[in-house]
C-alpha cells in the first residue's frame, strides 16, 4: 500500500478531513477521543478507488455485497454513545462490513472482536484492516446474532446490522454496566437504541432514528 494512497490527496486530503470533522462538531459529536478516533482512520481506504473522492463527504456509500459503509454521522454517534466518554477494555462488533466502525473502535478499546456473516467481506477487511497496521483486534466469520461467547463477557456491544429485536446471546455476553447500541426494526423503521445492563436490569433509550442493512442468521 503506497504511503500517498493511505494518507490521501486531493479529496482525500487532511484538509478534507478536518471538514468532516467541523461537521460532526456542528452535528453534535464533542467527545474529542471519539473525533480523534475518526480523525485517524483513512475512510477513503475503505471504499472502492472510484469512491474515494466522496469518502469524507456524510453520507453512506456502497461497499459491495448489498453492504454499505455507514455515513461518518452514524459511526461517531454510535461510537460516543458506546463509550459513555469511558475507557473500553474490550468490545464486540456485530458486522464487520468494509472495517471502517471497526478501525475506529480500534483507535479507542484496547480490543475488538468483530464478526462478519460474508465470507468474502471477511476476508477482504480482514486483510484491510492488517495492511492498516491493526493488532488489536479479532476476526469471526459467523453468525452476529450468536455474538462471539468465547471472548465474553464485553464492555460494550455495537451492532451495524438491524434485528428485529436484540438477540438474546448479545444480552447475555455483556458485561454489568456494560452498554449495547443497535439499531432495531424491520427495513422500513429502525431506531437507534441504547441499553445498558445495570445490576438490577436493563434500561433502554432510544437515540434516533435509522437506516441500516437487516442483521441476518447464519453465515455466507
Amino acid at each position: 500500500m503506497s504511503s500517498q494512497r493511505r494518507h490521501g490527496i486531493g479529496m482525500t486530503s487532511a484538509r478534507t478531513r478536518e471538514r468532516l470533522l467541523s461537521r460532526l462538531r456542528d452535528s453534535g459529536i464533542d467527545n474529542p477521543r471519539v473525533l480523534e478516533a475518526i480523525r485517524q482512520v483513512p475512510r477513503h481506504m475503505f471504499v472502492d478507488e472510484a469512491l474515494a473522492s466522496r469518502a469524507y463527504e456524510d453520507i453512506a456509500l456502497p461497499i459491495g455485497h448489498g453492504q454499505t459503509i455507514s455515513q461518518p454521522l452514524v459511526v461517531a454517534l454510535m461510537t460516543q454513545a458506546l463509550s459513555a466518554g469511558k475507557h473500553l477494555q474490550r468490545v464486540l462488533e456485530i458486522g464487520t462490513g468494509c472495517g471502517y466502525q471497526t478501525a475506529v473502535l480500534a483507535n479507542l478499546v484496547d480490543e475488538v472482536c468483530t464478526v462478519e456473516r460474508i465470507a468474502a467481506l471477511f476476508r477482504l477487511t480482514r486483510n484491510r484492516l492488517f495492511d492498516l497496521k491493526y493488532r488489536n483486534i479479532k476476526f469471526l466469520h459467523g453468525d452476529g446474532l450468536q455474538g462471539w461467547p468465547e471472548y465474553a463477557p464485553y464492555d460494550g456491544i455495537l451492532a451495524t446490522a438491524a434485528p428485529e429485536e436484540v438477540p438474546r446471546p448479545l444480552l447475555d455476553q455483556l458485561q454489568t454496566g456494560g452498554r449495547i447500541v443497535i439499531p432495531i426494526g424491520g427495513r422500513s423503521l429502525q431506531k437507534l437504541m441504547l441499553i445498558e445492563k445495570t445490576p438490577t436490569g436493563w434500561e433502554h433509550s432510544e437515540i434516533e432514528s435509522v437506516n441500516f442493512v437487516p442483521l441476518l442468521s447464519g453465515k455466507i
